[in-house]
């Protein structure tokens, strides 16, 4: 592998990806974190993580955010949204998440790679990345890297626009984000 050749592959995916999504669907979500009293997050693997991410950024945005596995996190009811990740869009247990969800009164956001799978089906609002996905179809940006990477990445950046539109939207300042940072380390 040649690294100077390989990243420019790499990232000449992520600018098809990020050319291909809808950023209507981005409004959208950015729109159901702004409006939910509370937002629940879930997702496994390395989209897990990159979901993970972002639920530590919304908290340093001064919104009220869960992790589904943590132990401390409340029942999920009206008013809430439930943000999940599922890039093949058939994932077992995040699909159980999001039915029970949706039968306490929350609202569902899917961010996937295959919109037309169960678990979006149930969803309120579906983000596409058109990213390639583990276990996920064709109409897709390829990728050079293995299983997920392409997704799970596009995910990450995906998230961190999202934040920087809700910065803005909301009006933050730097100082308020930063004073919300973790002060025990």
């Amino acid at each position: 592998m040649d690294f100077d050749e390989t990243k420019h592959v790499v990232l000449d995916e992520l600018r098809e990806v990020f050319d291909r999504i809808d950023k209507r669907e981005i409004d959208r979500i950015a729109d159901r974190i702004r409006e939910a009293n509370r937002v629940f997050l879930i997702g496994v693997g390395r989209e897990g993580l990159s979901t993970r991410a972002l639920a530590m950024r919304l908290m340093h945005l001064g919104k009220t955010s869960h992790w589904i596995w943590d132990d401390t996190t409340p029942a999920i009811g009206t008013g809430d949204l439930l943000l999940a990740t599922s890039g093949s869009g058939e994932i077992g247990h995040i699909h159980y998440v999001v039915e029970q969800a949706k039968k306490a009164g929350a609202k569902i956001a899917v961010v996937t790679g295959t919109p037309d799978r169960k678990t979006p089906a149930l969803a309120d609002d579906v983000l596409w990345i058109p990213a390639c996905v583990f276990h996920g179809k064709d109409n897709v940006v390829p990728s050079v890297q293995p299983m997920g990477c392409l997704f799970e990445q596009s995910l990450l950046i995906c998230f961190d626009l999202v934040v920087l539109k809700l910065i803005d939207e909301m009006e933050l300042k730097s100082e308020e984000i930063v004073n919300r940072h973790r002060n025990v380390e």
